[in-house]
């Protein structure tokens, strides 16, 4: 009987990721690579620093390994020629230059502007926090991020 409810658990299981696996296996993507910069992060300055599991920014770019796993799984089942495939190549596409780009530069603006707001006698300006500076990534990064979500997405 206890065989044949493990034997059932596990059936189960098989069944929820054959049907899920374009959401879990990029969900399990971005956790483990969140989880590998908790673990950089500490090893570099020895301070476990939590927020970091949903902070943005680092090495590698989970934003990129995500849709790229997404990618070439679907690649993968449907071929290269597929309408889903050409959508979500370019939803990859405008992601990576999003990652690299438009946030990257958002956080060289936000350093910027928290240096000018300490900064005595510059700015009478009171600021209650600062801007959040780490949020994209170097093109670096973002390369390192797709590939592990190429490797991803072929063994898933």
């Amino acid at each position: 009987m206890q065989r044949e409810r493990n034997t059932t658990r596990v059936s189960n299981l098989v069944n929820f990721y054959n049907d899920y696996r374009y959401l879990v296996v990029p969900f399990f993507t971005w956790i483990g690579i969140q989880l590998f910069k908790i673990i950089w992060e500490y090893a570099e300055t020895k301070r476990l620093n939590i927020r970091r599991l949903w902070g943005a920014g680092g090495m590698p770019s989970a934003h990129s390994a995500v849709v790229v796993s997404i990618t070439t799984m679907i690649a993968r089942s449907q071929g290269f020629s597929s309408p889903i495939f050409a959508l979500s190549f370019v939803f990859s596409m405008v992601v990576l230059y999003d990652a690299c780009g438009v946030r990257r530069a958002a956080g060289k603006q936000a350093a910027l502007l928290n240096k000018l707001v300490e900064t005595p006698g510059l700015t009478g300006i009171q600021v209650s926090e600062r801007l959040v500076e780490v949020l994209g990534h170097t093109p670096i990064q973002v390369f390192v991020g797709a590939l592990i979500g190429v490797v991803v997405g072929l063994i898933a």
